[in-house]
C-alpha cells in the first residue's frame, strides 16, 4: 500500500532542509512521531496537520496529498 502523507511529508520536509527533530519541536511531537507518519504507521491528528502545514508553509491539499506540490 501506497504511504501517500508520508512521502509527501518526507518530500517536503527534506526540500526545505529540515530534519525530523527540528520539525517535530517545531509542532510539538516527538521525533519518533515523525517518523511513525514517514513510514506509513501512525497518521497524524487534525491539530498535527494543521501544524505542520503551517510550519512547512503548505496548504492541507498539497500536504495530504490532494493537490500538487
Amino acid at each position: 500500500m501506497e504511504n501517500n502523507f508520508g512521502n509527501i511529508l518526507k518530500a517536503i520536509r527534506t526540500e526545505k532542509g529540515i530534519g525530523q527533530v527540528e520539525l517535530a519541536k517545531a509542532i510539538n511531537v516527538s521525533k519518533g512521531l515523525i517518523s511513525l507518519w514517514e513510514n506509513g504507521l501512525r497518521e497524524p491528528k487534525m491539530t498535527n496537520l494543521v501544524a505542520l502545514s503551517k510550519y512547512l508553509n503548505v496548504s492541507l491539499e498539497v500536504l495530504t496529498g490532494m493537490s500538487d506540490y
